[in-house]
Parts: structure tokens; C-alpha cells; sequence
């Protein structure tokens, strides 16, 4: 051996790249800070709050009636889901039971919206692996969704229509014909963008198999909703909890088995049916009656907390509130499922090339609006 022949392995540096925020696959407004050695991800640690509005703090020097509009502009895709869980929150803690029919209402609204957000995760991860038809197929679809939350209350998107005690105001005329015909749409894009997408040689590569995470670490993260699910966990707010009209209806809750970024995919396009079914048994079963409960004009919750969830279109959503016997909350603290979401993408990207980190971001399905809250 020569004095240049060495045993030892050759050694490389790992070095530090930047994605985002301006990046359009970090939707502008999220920075991932990559450890790379090479092309390989070695870690990835999301840095976040370029969107930073601080609404928390914001409801706290508010009326509870005035904190609502407020929820509308954290998931801003999903403004009824974030609603319907606040709302919910607040009747807890003053003890408010809204009517059945509002119920029933509230479950029509919170399956629309999630059918809305899903079009856009799928549009959106299509966009992100580069099929960008796929995007224009779902914005296309999403419109007739958005007419009819504008019949509904007057906004396409951020609606801020139920209420604390029920919704503002009963179904208008038309609403049950415009929301059944929708319905009776939905296998046949479903089945659109199953062709269009699925049998793609391309997006297979960059979907199966890629960004494995076990139930186990999914869990370990905090990771709830679709992406949980998608680990092979069945854990899903509206069964568990039963709350509103939920427990009226029959559906399913579509797993995954493998935690990769197709079953992400995979769980949410199957969720869009299930949704649909819920719809459509609620517009059945409409219950007659009043659709608000009576809730006094200057709203005193008695001293307290409470710590109330649903079933986001992202996962867990979670209110807690804690009330010091005033017209406004002393605390408020929203546990978002996008922000706790951002922590799995440490596990899911490590060992992993580049590219595959930018379908990872976007399987799991962050709204940034709801990350920096």
C-alpha cells in the first residue's frame, strides 16, 4: 500500500438548501430548510410563519360572536369545517343545544366543504408532480360547490354561516335540487380524475411507495385526519366522537396500508364518496323545525374551559377556550391538524431524493393559513 491508498471510505459533506418560501411547491409562504448530502435528504425542518396574522390573540379581544368570522380565514379552503368547530366549542362551554335540522345543516355544509378541499389537495398534488390539467379539472368542479355556499349564505369561500346555537338562516329555495344534482356529478369526475391521474405512469413513480410513514410514527407525530388514516389507523372525530348529526348516517372510513404518498392520495379521493353518501342521507332526513337555538344577544359563558374537536377536511380540529365569565374569551388556542402535520415531514422525506420532498409537501395537504393560524 502506498502512502496514497487508504481503507477508509471517501467522506462527503452534507450541506444545507433552502426551499421556499419563494417557491411555488411551498405555496409561497413556507420555507423547508433541507440537509442534503448530495441529492439525499439527510433532515428536513419546516420553518414557518411568513403568514403569521396572529388570530388567536386577535379573538381574544373580541365578542364570541365576533371571533367566528375569524375561523373562517384559518383553512381558508375550509371556512365551514372551521365554523362548525368553533361554534361547537363555544355551545359546550355555555351548555347551547342547536335544533336537529341545524345539525343536520351543519353536516350538509362541513361534507360540501370537504369535498371542495379534496378537489383542490388533488388538483393541487397533481399541479405539484407536474400534471397540471389535473388542477384545472378540480377548480372546474370545485365552482359548482362554491355556487351553492353562495346561494346558502352569499360568500363562495370564506362563509362564515353556522352560527353559535345553529346557522344563520334555514336552506333558501333550491338549495335541495342544486345540492342533489351536484351529487348525482360526482361519481362521473371522480371517475375523471381517476383516469386522468391514476393510470399515469409518472405519477405512480412519484406517489407508491415514496415517503413511507408507519402508523407508529404518524402517531408519534401527532398526525390525525386523512393522513393518519392513510397508516392503516381508522381514527376519524366523527365516529369516535359522534357529534351532531353524525351519528344519523352510515359511512365508512377508507384506510390506507402502506403510509406512502399514494394512500395519502388514496384515502382522500375514497373519502370524497363517503362524503357525498352523508350528504345525501342528510338531505333525506332533513328534520323540520327551528334551525338556531336560542342564544342570548350579549353571550356570558360561566367561568370555565373546555377543549372541544371535529373532523377537519385535514384532521383533528381542535378549540379550546377558556372563559373568565366576561362577553369575551380569556384564551383561545386552536389546534390546527396542518401545523401539527408539518412535523412529519422529517420522517416521511429522510433518505429520501429532492424531488420526492416536494410530493411529500404536498400529499399531506397543508393550507399555510392554518399552520401559522
Amino acid at each position: 500500500m502506498n502512502e496514497f491508498e487508504t481503507n477508509e471510505q471517501p467522506r462527503t459533506e452534507t450541506y444545507v438548501l433552502n426551499m421556499g418560501p419563494q417557491h411555488p411547491s411551498t405555496h409561497g409562504v413556507l420555507r423547508v430548510e433541507l440537509e442534503l448530502d448530495g441529492e439525499r435528504v439527510i433532515k428536513v425542518r419546516p420553518i414557518m410563519g411568513y403568514l403569521h396574522r396572529g388570530i388567536e390573540k386577535l379573538m381574544e379581544s373580541r365578542t364570541y360572536f365576533q371571533c367566528s368570522p375569524y375561523t373562517d380565514r384559518l383553512d381558508y379552503i375550509s371556512s365551514m369545517n372551521n365554523n362548525y368547530g368553533y361554534c361547537k366549542a363555544v355551545e359546550e362551554l355555555c351548555g347551547i343545544e342547536p335544533p336537529p335540522r341545524a345539525n343536520y345543516i351543519r353536516a350538509i355544509c362541513a361534507e360540501l366543504n370537504r369535498l371542495s378541499s379534496h378537489m383542490v389537495y388533488i388538483g393541487s398534488l397533481a399541479n405539484d408532480v407536474g400534471a397540471v390539467t389535473g388542477m384545472l379539472y378540480t377548480f372546474r368542479d370545485r365552482e359548482d360547490i362554491l355556487d351553492i355556499f353562495d346561494l346558502l349564505c352569499g360568500a363562495r369561500q370564506t362563509c362564515n354561516y353556522i352560527r353559535i346555537g345553529g346557522v344563520a338562516q334555514d336552506i333558501p329555495a333550491g338549495f335541495d335540487e342544486k345540492v342533489r344534482k351536484f351529487l348525482d356529478r360526482v361519481p362521473d369526475f371522480l371517475k375523471e380524475y381517476s383516469d386522468l391521474l391514476e393510470s399515469n405512469e409518472i405519477f405512480q413513480i412519484r406517489l407508491k411507495d415514496v415517503s413511507v410513514m408507519t402508523a407508529q410514527e404518524a402517531m408519534d407525530c401527532g398526525m390525525t385526519g386523512p393522513n393518519l388514516r392513510a397508516t392503516g389507523v381508522p381514527f376519524d372525530v366523527r365516529k369516535v366522537d359522534g357529534y351532531g348529526a353524525y351519528p344519523d348516517f352510515d359511512f365508512d372510513v377508507p384506510t390506507g396500508e402502506h403510509g406512502d404518498n399514494w394512500d395519502r392520495y388514496e384515502v382522500r379521493y375514497k373519502e370524497m364518496f363517503e362524503s357525498a353518501k352523508i350528504i345525501r342521507q342528510a338531505l333525506d332526513g332533513m328534520p323540520e323545525g327551528d334551525y338556531m337555538a336560542k342564544v342570548p344577544k350579549m353571550l356570558r359563558p360561566p367561568k370555565g374551559e373546555v377543549f372541544s374537536r371535529t373532523e377537519g377536511t385535514r384532521g383533528e380540529l381542535g378549540f379550546y377556550i377558556v372563559s373568565d365569565g366576561t362577553n369575551k374569551p380569556y384564551r383561545v388556542h386552536i389546534r390546527r391538524p396542518s401545523f401539527v402535520s408539518m412535523q412529519g415531514l422529517n420522517p416521511m422525506c429522510r433518505g429520501g431524493l429532492i424531488g420526492d420532498a416536494i410530493a411529500a409537501f404536498a400529499s399531506i395537504d397543508p393550507l399555510m393559513g392554518e399552520v401559522d393560524c
